[in-house]
């Protein structure tokens, strides 16, 4: 199995590179965030991989983080979702956007994504809900300790992630732990 490689790039033809390691040249098939993020031509880079084999074609995929190529292979276990509609919903949101989406269950930002229509999307976040760190979208774009702190509590009192994080949108950013809880049982109570 091909994990990772280290080499100099060659060529950048999206979604395409091609990577020299001491001779031997590999195309690799990346999500347009590391794309981006690739070094000019003629630099050293290294990327993560997944060798898929089908019946027709050995495909390499590469990716700059360790939490991309984990969301690609979570999505390439739910039925329907192949390594190319993978590469799109990568290409189309960040590893934390689509995080954020599941754990939100926010299919309309999913189907904003080429190829990826309502039932995909809604397979989507059913699938992947609990296999991306369900927490990591909505703690990111969390202001302070406070509001971690009041998530958590939302969540043991039982109220599931959207909820919750639409109970914290609603709270004042200085807000302390005891009357953020208060405030957001308050407005869950409506």
């Amino acid at each position: 199995m091909i994990g990772k490689l280290t080499g100099q790039l060659l060529e950048k033809n999206p979604p395409e590179v091609l990577l020299d390691c001491r001779g031997v040249g590999y195309e690799v098939l990346v999500p347009m965030s590391t794309f981006y993020n690739l070094p000019g031509v003629g630099e050293q880079v290294s990327l993560l991989t997944q060798f898929i084999v089908r019946e027709d074609a050995q495909l390499l995929y590469g990716f700059a983080t360790a939490q991309e190529r984990q969301a690609f292979r979570e999505l390439i276990k739910i039925s329907g979702v192949g390594p190319r509609t993978a590469l799109a919903v990568l290409s189309g949101m960040g590893v934390a956007d689509l995080a954020q989406a599941v754990s939100l269950q926010e299919a309309g930002r999913l189907v904003k994504v080429p190829g990826i229509g309502k039932k995909t999307a809604e397979r989507l976040l059913l699938e992947l809900k609990g296999k991306l760190g369900v927490d990591i979208g909505v703690r990111q774009h969390l202001v302070n300790d406070a509001q971690a702190d009041i998530l958590q509590a939302l969540q043991a009192l039982g109220y599931n992630d959207k909820e919750a994080a639409a109970a914290l949108k609603a709270l004042p950013a200085d807000v302390g732990v005891s009357e953020g809880i208060k405030l957001a049982l308050k407005s869950l109570a409506r």
